[in-house]
């Protein structure tokens, strides 16, 4: 019996990378499994091993930019499941480029994908966390990117922001119906993140821009350690099942920011030093 035994995970992103290693995890643990992803053909294919090794699971193309795909797999949980007790909005498409090349479309594909995308996502499936009982749990996929800054990365890295400031709120809001809301930051993973956001890009806005000097300036900026900090998303959440049982609202999965953090949470009490002392 897994802690998750009797329980549906729904995981956004789940064809592939952390998203399937989401899936494998409560799997594990007996939850029966939604795996929802664009790449519909991956997350079925995903679906059919769970399925192979004894798990319920199912799988939907969804586009978490369109609110009407994402509502209409809810409905299939609904009929499927009955239940959604942990909700993985898992969602990260990226476009590199410096600010002053990134076109109109760049930031509303972006944007619609890696915010609204969280946004649809958590409002289709709030009916069907109601319902459920027991520990329940929204999980909204950040990334380091938000302590650990680059340049060439600001539709990505805003987008982010945009995330974590709408899950501190949600959790304000959920805590009093016992439903945890939890960010996790996850860094550098060997995964299809590029790929997979290039293929995902639709047509219509052109093709997706790749650059190795904007990769090269976006490491020279952010004093990342892509050695060290690389890791598999199997690693990446290794210590996930723990983390959301704490009931703690941040999760790292994996890398060697912390000095960023604390350099950056130290400029924010330097300015109330100085405004302090600034004042009659």
């Amino acid at each position: 019996m897994g802690e998750y035994q009797g329980k549906t995970a729904v995981i956004t992103g789940a064809g592939s990378g952390l998203g399937a290693a989401m899936a494998e995890l409560f799997a594990g643990e007996g939850a029966r499994v939604a795996l929802l992803d664009i790449d519909g053909e991956r997350a079925a294919a995903k679906a059919e091993e769970l399925r192979a090794n004894g798990t319920e699971a199912i799988a939907i193309r969804v586009d978490v930019a369109d609110k009407t795909s994402v509502e209409a797999a809810a409905q299939a949980v609904q009929v499927k499941f009955g239940a959604c007790d942990v909700l993985c909005a898992n969602v990260g498409v990226q476009q590199f480029g410096a600010i002053d090349k990134l076109t109109d479309h760049d930031w509303d594909w972006v944007m619609s994908v890696n915010f609204r995308g969280v946004v649809n996502t958590v409002s289709a499936f709030m009916p069907l966390l109601r319902a459920s009982e027991g520990q329940r749990h929204v999980l909204l996929t950040a990334s380091a990117s938000y302590f650990q800054l680059g340049a060439r990365m600001a539709a990505y890295v805003a987008s982010k922001f945009a995330v974590v400031g709408y899950g501190e709120v949600l959790r304000q809001e959920l805590a009093e119906e016992g439903i945890n809301v939890a960010m996790m930051f996850p860094a550098g993973m060997m995964t299809r993140h590029i790929e997979s956001s290039m293929a995902a890009r639709p047509e219509e806005l052109g093709p997706s821009r790749f650059d190795q000097s904007d990769i090269a300036a976006m490491i020279a900026s952010s004093d990342v350690d892509t050695a060290a900090d690389l890791a598999t998303a199997e690693d990446a959440v290794s210590n996930l099942l723990a983390e959301l049982r704490s009931g703690e609202p941040y999760i790292i999965t994996h890398g060697s920011y912390r000095h960023q953090v604390e350099a950056q949470q130290s400029r924010v009490l330097d300015a109330f030093a100085r405004m302090e002392e600034a004042k009659p």
